[in-house]
């Protein structure tokens, strides 16, 4: 089959290069806004060809989606004209308010899906080999999708490794917040709690390895995460209240000197590796 990628950073980048290594594609093509990004993809032969949108669209079987959340539900008008045999697969972080807003005209062709992996990179150059081998991706609501499509994305999803879970939107969109979206809130408060009480110098010498963990994906694209916190708003904040019941009772513990109960509330947190 022919696949066409738009967007090319991290998650596209990183797709195209694994359709090529399992021989999925017979074509792979691109389409980027940019004209810098344009030449980058190219120099790193990501795919086999950069096409205009329209193009993309009339070459392709498969139209793959990696872009942030809100440029996909922007993307909507531009695919109303597609083939009924044309299979669209979002890859977003957020799955609810994509699926509930995909036009009647493209339901049946479009696949809500998550690939649950990544790194704090971004842009073409932050693809990389085997980033999907062995991940878990979530495919939601294919009730609503014809089974030629469904098939075609677990084809793609199978042969580049990755464990498929079926789940409706909202319940994923529930559990990505607290595996993903709450995390990256943490991560992003912890590195300007630092940087507002801390110099440059102080931060290079005395940062160590559980600052460095805890604040790596600060490091993530703005626009992307500004995007994913927006569409899964009522889930993030309800999951900060969770978290801030936690903060509160660990400065509660320490006040008071509570050691006994201090230990006990770390060992249940020692516990989750158990899982892990």
């Amino acid at each position: 089959m022919n696949i066409g990628i738009v967007g090319l950073g991290l998650m596209g980048g990183s797709i195209a290069k694994a359709v090529k290594k399992y021989g999925i594609a017979k074509n792979v093509y691109g389409y980027v806004n940019k004209e810098e990004t344009k030449k980058e993809v190219l120099e790193l032969k990501l795919v086999d060809e950069i096409v205009d949108l329209e193009t993309l669209k009339k070459v392709s079987d498969v139209i793959i989606l990696a872009i942030p959340v809100d440029a996909i539900i922007g993307m909507f008008p531009q695919l109303m004209d597609i083939s009924k045999e044309t299979t669209i697969i979002d890859m977003g972080s957020t799955k609810e308010f994509i699926v509930n807003n995909i036009p009647s005209q493209i339901r049946e062709n479009f696949i809500a899906a998550h690939p649950m992996t990544g790194t704090e990179k971004s842009g073409p150059k932050a693809a990389i080999d085997e980033l999907y081998e062995g991940k878990t991706v979530v495919l939601c609501n294919l009730e609503k999708n014809e089974n030629n499509h469904v098939n075609r994305a677990f084809r793609i999803f199978q042969s580049i490794g990755m464990r498929i879970v079926v789940m409706d939107a909202v319940e994923h969109d529930i559990h990505a917040c607290f595996m993903s979206h709450l995390p990256h809130a943490i991560s992003f408060s912890l590195a300007n709690t630092v940087m507002n009480h801390e110099d440059a110098k102080s931060i290079i010498a005395l940062a160590a390895g559980g600052f460095k963990d805890m604040s790596r994906i600060a490091k993530s694209s703005p626009q992307m995460w500004s995007d994913i916190f927006g569409q899964n708003k009522k889930n993030l904040l309800h999951s900060i209240d969770l978290f801030m019941n936690h903060m509160n009772l660990v400065k509660e513990l320490v006040e008071k000197d509570d050691h006994e109960n201090l230990k006990k509330w770390m060992e249940k947190a020692n516990s989750l590796h158990e899982i892990l």
